[in-house]
Formats: structure tokens, C-alpha cells, sequence
């Protein structure tokens, strides 16, 4: 099905529709044809691939052992032992286990692993319900649950700021020699945010390079951005390329604001909420990908129960999540509102001096209490008026200006 079909009043009937094929709609998919095979699922996807246009990068260990790093077996992945950082103070090199999955790869294996009539590209949505989706084509489909996992939406009732950036996937005429990725270049010009150069090396000639940007605005400003690629290859020796692909993207960095609030506003009456709409984020770095294997797992653990009743339970699930959050919440507030923007930097320049599992843990949103008090002990990077003013004080709502919409 397409949503070029002409059965304007035609009818489906699925037993679980997922409306968003991107990860975290997919991994569901996933997670519910591996564990319950039986029950039958449509994955709705307006766009022409599942994951769209995406690049996701992860440490071994976000997923280590069981279920959740078996749902990611069979999938394509680029695998490094060890990165590295670079800040103006040092450099320094990690050895963690680093992973990273492109849009098409997950695109191709869940083509492979799901059925033929389960996935639904190419079909825009015109509105969902408990009792299902209608098609923008005019096509019902009847579900007994619908998951919503459309991706994430700005919200008065957020605070924060924005993590800006744009991606570019180029390869190179020579080999270009770089044997780990970089995922943190903050060693240059900051331009008014924090800014820092994330590189992975994907083959011998093969090299993706994203320039992202901590900023108070949600402005992607895409002729800026490439020519800033542009000079940073450039100053690394990679002079002689062609663009194979790229990706740009703005994200929320969520400090603050009523979760509960939050999920009235998404909420549709029985219709689970999961992915980053459902609020299933690292509220600091926008990192969904742990959080999405675990959603998915949860969802096919309890796939029987009736929508309304699933809708409960995943939302009960991420306000958890929220609360278990708070920490990074408050790490981001001092980034946004304690340090200067082109001071930024200097707070995770001292942060990646700390040690290499409280790092792994960060990211994972598994920080233990021990990493918490580690993070905030010693000379802090920020002044110390400026992050009691920051956490004492309400943050910018996380709403798209007008004058940057398009």
C-alpha cells in the first residue's frame, strides 16, 4: 500500500498500527515481530524509507546483553574500538566500543526481517484515533491499539534550548587515514553556541562529518553550516571529495518545564505515545536510541493489552523516565543559562576528563549517584552566582519562533 492508492473508501484492519516508521516506530515493529509473530502490525510511514534521513550512533554498552542488544542484531553497523575528543585545553583517546547505523540500513532490515504487508511507506496520515488511522488518501485502518511515534514537537510547556546541526556523508578521492571517529571536536570557532565537529570514519575513503551547535535559537542556517564543513575538511586535509548524502536537524535540549502539562497537550484519548513525542529522550544530548530499544521491548512484553490500557502503562513509563532524568535537566539548565555561549565548551572540556565508564553511563542516562556528585565536585566551570541563578530561575519555552519557521 502506497499513499497513492485510489481505495478512497477502503478499509484495513490491522491488529497494531504504528504511525511514524522512523526508530523508534520501527523498532517496535521489530520487537513485536520477534517476540509475539503472531499478532498482526502495520508500520505507517508517510515518507518513501523507514528512518528517514538519519545517521544513530551508540556505545556497546548502552545495550549490553540480553534482549536489548538481540533486537539489534542483523542490522548493518559500522563498529570502532575507541574514539577520540579534542577541546582547546587537550586532546584525549577512549577506548569504548562505539557503533553506528544509517537510515538506509535500517531501512533494508527491517524490509528483510518484517513482513511484506506490514510495512506502509509513502502513506501520509490524516488523523489517528484509538480505534485507528485514516490515511490522507481516504483509507481506514481499524486497529485495537494505534502507537504513535511521529517524532518530537516543540511545547510551551518545555523549557530549553536547541540542538542545531547538519551532516554530511563525503568520500574522499584519497584514503583519508582516520581510523576512529571524533566525536567531539569543540577546538574551534564557537559562533555563538556550543559548537563542536563530530567525525566517523565509514571507510577508507568514506567519511561523515556533522557540525552541531548547543544554541539558544532553533535557526539552521543550512549556507553557513555546509561552508563551515567545508573549511573543517579543508583544515584536516580532505580537499579533494564529493557529497555523497547529508542530513540537518533541530532538536530540542529539554531543561526544564511540567511533563504532566506536556503529555496533555500530545495526548490522544487510548493512543500510546512512545519515541521522542512520548517524551522518551535524553533531555541533554537528544539521544533517543537506548530509550527507544527499551520502549519497543516493553511494548511487545505487553502487546495483549487493549490501547487504552497500553497508552497508560507507557505513559506512566515515561513520566518515570522524567523523574529518573532530572539530573541532566538541570546539567543542561547550567549550560544554557550559567555559561556564556562561546564559554560553553569549557563544561564538557572538563567533563571528559572524568572517567571513561561515568562517560558511557552519562550518555546512557544510567548515571549513578557516585558520577552525579563526581560531575558537580571540584572547580566548577561555571560561575557559581550564574548556576544557582540558572536553576533557580524558568527557562525559555521550547516553541519555534515565527520568524523561523518555514
Amino acid at each position: 500500500m502506497t499513499g497513492r492508492t485510489n481505495h478512497k473508501t477502503a478499509e484495513i484492519r490491522a491488529e497494531i498500527a504504528i504511525v511514524g516508521g522512523g526508530l523508534a516506530g520501527g523498532l517496535i515493529a521489530l520487537a513485536l515481530r520477534r517476540h509475539r509473530p503472531e499478532i498482526s502490525v502495520m508500520l505507517i510511514e508517510q515518507g518513501e524509507m523507514l528512518g528517514g534521513n538519519h545517521r544513530w550512533s551508540w556505545f556497546a554498552s548502552d545495550l549490553e546483553g540480553g534482549d536489548s542488544a538481540a533486537l539489534l542484531e542483523g542490522f548493518r553497523t559500522t563498529d570502532w574500538q575507541g574514539y577520540d575528543v579534542q577541546f582547546p585545553a587537550y586532546h584525549r583517546q577512549l577506548g569504548s566500543h562505539y557503533r553506528s547505523l544509517a537510515s538506509p540500513d535500517f531501512d533494508a532490515s527491517l524490509r528483510r526481517e518484517l513482513s511484506q504487508a506490514s510495512i506502509h511507506t509513502n502513506c501520509p496520515v490524516a488523523d489517528l484515533d484509538a480505534d485507528g488511522v485514516t490515511l490522507a488518501n481516504g483509507t481506514r485502518i481499524s486497529a485495537r491499539t494505534v502507537i504513535d511515534c511521529r517524532g518530537a514537537v516543540p511545547s510551551e510547556h518545555l523549557q530549553g534550548g536547541w540542538q542545531v546541526f547538519m551532516g554530511r556523508h563525503i568520500r574522499t578521492a584519497q584514503p583519508h587515514g582516520v581510523a576512529r571517529p571524533t566525536i567531539m571536536d569543540a577546538a574551534l570557532d564557537q559562533h555563538g553556541a556550543y559548537r563542536f565537529v563530530y567525525t566517523l570514519p565509514l571507510g577508507a575513503n568514506d567519511l561523515f562529518i556533522e557540525d552541531t551547535y548547543y544554541a539558544d535559537e532553533p535557526a539552521l542556517n543550512r549556507s553557513a553550516l555546509s561552508a563551515r564543513i567545508d573549511t573543517y575538511a579543508q583544515t584536516q586535509g580532505w580537499t579533494d571529495f564529493e557529497i555523497i548524502g547529508h542530513e540537518t536537524g533541530v532538536l530540542p535540549v529539554i531543561t526544564g518545564g511540567s511533563f504532566d502539562a506536556y503529555q496533555a497537550q500530545q495526548r490522544i484519548s487510548g493512543v500510546v505515545m512512545a519515541g521522542a513525542r512520548g517524551g522518551f529522550v535524553h533531555p541533554l544530548t537528544s539521544y533517543t536510541f537506548p530509550f527507544a530499544v527499551e520502549t519497543a521491548l516493553a511494548i511487545a512484553a505487553e502487546a495483549d493489552l487493549p490501547g487504552p490500557q497500553l497508552s497508560a502503562l507507557i505513559e506512566a513509563r515515561a513520566r518515570r523516565h522524567w523523574a529518573k532524568t532530572g539530573y541532566y535537566r538541570m546539567l543542561g539548565s547550567m549550560l544554557f543559562r550559567a555559561a556564556q555561549p562561546e564559554e560553553r565548551y569549557r563544561i564538557f572540556e572538563r567533563f571528559y576528563r572524568l572517567r571513561e565508564d561515568l562517560i558511557e553511563r552519562f550518555y546512557a542516562g544510567q548515571s549513578t549517584l557516585f558520577d552525579k556528585a563526581r560531575v558537580l565536585t571540584g572547580k566548577p566551570p561555571v560561575p557559581i552566582g550564574k548556576a544557582v541563578s540558572a536553576l533557580t530561575s524558568p527557562g525559555r519555552p521550547l516553541v519555534v519562533p515565527q520568524e523561523t519557521r518555514t
